[in-house]
């Protein structure tokens, strides 16, 4: 008997053991827990956002898929060896960040924290308008999400450009590769979206150096992780007039605590996360079809290069 383990809400475990039961019935399909400790060797898969505090009660273990479109929160050094860790690639959380970054780029282009706080203040002082092929937005990492963002925005009528540390080829994009050809990226960035996967090479990438590097007056959109983000350098950015503003979905800590500066800075605007939620369906039939993939020995599509760690 080969299993799949699923840890998580238990309400949203009731629906991926009804949708396994009807698409893979070949897989015994089983909630588990930290509580539920005892030694399993039927367990090949493993669904869960989280990780595991110790592996070795799966001694079978073949796959983890990481129920989001991230994995930063996995060490990849306590993942067993030979255990493939997967991330989540499904429609819904590309559409959703297409959504937000639309949102947010919109927001920063039309001036809206400059807006909220003439409104708090009273103020009544329009902007000098830009249409939107006048404004040159630049992506951060031009992986999955990157590329269907600059899609979208690019169809919106934006001027895009992206950087990657490896060479990409995108349609109606300028691409960027590799830390020689970030300064001539970032100096094109009016607005600039983070979708980088959070690494040790890529922790506190959002500094006052990069900050330094952008045009007098852009902005920041920040949809990849809190650990990019050096705050302190952000609000001295804004502080000084570098930066117009930041649209933050993302922090260090999730939420951050009470006082903290991020709640009151007048150009800053912060949402709790929300840029893409998983849709439980079409991430079930993800996984599924990734199983699939991996029985009949076939590649599957967000396994985890571990040297990379993305």
């Amino acid at each position: 008997m080969t299993s799949f383990a699923y840890r998580g809400d238990l309400q949203r475990g009731c629906l991926w053991a009804r949708l396994f039961a009807e698409r893979m019935p070949a897989i015994d399909f089983r909630v588990v827990s930290e509580l539920e400790g005892d030694v399993d060797a039927t367990v090949h898969y493993l669904g869960t956002w989280a990780p595991l505090a110790d592996y070795s009660r799966f001694p079978s273990l073949k796959v983890i898929f990481a129920l989001g479109a991230g994995v930063d929160q996995f060490d990849l050094s306590l993942v067993p060896p030979g255990v493939a860790l997967v991330r989540l690639e499904e429609p819904g959380i590309v559409g959703m960040m297409q959504d937000y970054a639309t949102l947010a780029v919109m927001a920063l282009h039309r001036d809206l924290p400059i807006y909220l706080e003439q409104q708090r203040r009273g103020a009544w002082s329009p902007e000098a308008v830009l249409p939107a092929a006048r404004r040159r937005v630049g992506i951060l990492g031009l992986g999955q999400m990157g590329a269907a963002v600059a899609a979208r925005l690019t169809a919106l009528g934006f001027s895009c450009s992206g950087w990657s540390r490896t060479p990409k080829a995108l349609p109606a994009v300028r691409c960027h590769a590799g830390n020689s050809a970030l300064g001539t990226f970032l100096a094109e960035s009016e607005i600039l979206v983070c979708l980088l996967p959070l690494t040790a090479a890529t922790r506190g990438f959002l500094n006052a150096a990069l900050f330094a590097a952008l045009p007098t007056g852009a902005s920041l959109v920040n949809m990849g992780r809190g650990g990019h983000l050096r705050f302190d350098d952000l609000v001295a950015a804004l502080d000084r007039g570098q930066l117009a503003g930041a649209v933050l979905d993302v922090f260090e800590p999730e939420p951050p605590p009470p006082g903290h500066p991020v709640w009151s800075h007048q150009r800053i605007l912060l949402t709790p996360h929300v840029g893409s939620v998983t849709n439980p369906e079409s991430a079930i039939e993800a996984v599924i079809a990734n199983i699939a993939r991996h029985r009949a020995g076939e590649p599957m599509r967000g396994e985890i290069d571990r040297l990379k760690g993305y």
